[in-house]
């Protein structure tokens, strides 16, 4: 009389397992422009593509919207010199400059102080 309990019940967990089927992988991300866009502004503004064997003057330290109007300002004056802005977390630092030697770059440097005061010299791998 148990068996006949029994025999039920196995019988219905056998032919669900056979009858249930597993969620498929098909996992697609899709991934809005936005983002995309977002990530290529910060590629554009890390370190990565920086010159580190050589000599920069840090010429603005700051916001991001102060740090562009540093960058244009820089470009303006100084067109003959690099000038990029780069993301030093929480801020943006506008950067001058690929001196080979300290020699030629503390002679610009005292050149930049005249336009941009808190310019400093930055060592290269800095």
């Amino acid at each position: 009389m148990r068996i006949l309990r029994i025999f039920p019940v196995l019988f219905c967990l056998f032919f669900t397992h056979l009858i249930s089927y597993a969620q498929e992988r098909n996992n697609a991300i899709q991934e809005p422009l936005a983002i995309k866009k977002l990530v290529e502004a910060k590629r554009s503004t890390t370190t990565s593509g920086l010159n580190t064997d050589k000599y920069n003057i840090q010429v603005f330290y700051g916001k991001n919207n102060e740090a562009k109007a540093a960058l244009s300002r820089v470009k303006r004056l100084y067109p003959d010199l690099e000038a990029t802005l780069v993301y030093s977390n929480p801020s943006y630092k506008v950067l001058a400059g690929n001196f080979k030697t300290r020699l030629e770059a503390e002679r610009y440097l005292q050149t930049i102080k005249k336009d941009f005061d808190n310019s400093l010299l930055l060592r290269p791998g800095k």
